[in-house]
């Protein structure tokens, strides 16, 4: 009975150290405030506004490779609300149509939808960067899930925009996007 109690009491230490060390060191750690005073400043108003060049890749729970795409979004702000208008083209020769409806406060907090999304998406703007949460359903024919998505995007000094997401069901990563934004060329 005591083997059993230690290897119980050894797993129970193992994924608790798992589950310290992934919220202190991991993707999942990254703060608002870690970025607060890097520039050049990141205003989503400014850098996701008008005719925007995308193209990405979706890593799946492997970590290889499942899709590709390229993606031409249009963007247009009325005050503090924004619309932005996604166009995906995956190498499997799907498109996909998405719309998000942003508003940014005062603050730099973001607050966003889509259809897809599971109530409302909440954020911040901090230094170069911007940090999204929110939930996302799949269509039915990608299984209909609904997963939690961070969604980190980094702006560098030429701006393009560096963008990696992770998606978790149940707290496991399920998949991960890595992208680059930049506007669109004349």
């Amino acid at each position: 009975m005591t083997i059993f109690l230690s290897l119980l009491a050894g797993i129970a230490l193992t994924i608790i150290a798992t589950l310290l060390i992934q919220r202190r060191f991991s993707f999942q750690a990254q703060r608002p405030e870690d970025y607060a005073a890097a520039g050049p400043a990141f205003s989503l108003r400014e850098h996701l506004n008008g005719p925007i060049q995308c193209e990405g890749v979706i890593y799946g729970p492997t970590g290889r490779v499942t899709s590709r795409f390229v993606a031409d979004f249009e963007a247009s702000w009325q005050g503090n609300v924004g619309r932005m208008v996604e166009t995906f083209a995956y190498d499997s020769g799907t498109v996909q149509n998405r719309e998000w409806t942003l508003t940014v406060g005062n603050d730099g907090s973001i607050k966003a939808t889509a259809p897809d999304v599971v109530g409302t998406g909440h954020g911040q703007q901090a230094g170069n960067s911007v940090v999204l949460n929110y939930r996302i359903k799949l269509a039915d024919e990608a299984g209909g899930h609904v997963l939690d998505t961070v969604d980190w995007m980094y702006l560098t000094a030429n701006g393009t925009i560096m963008n990696r997401s992770q998606f978790r069901k149940y707290g496991i990563k399920v998949a991960e996007l890595v992208a680059t934004m930049r506007p669109k060329a004349a």
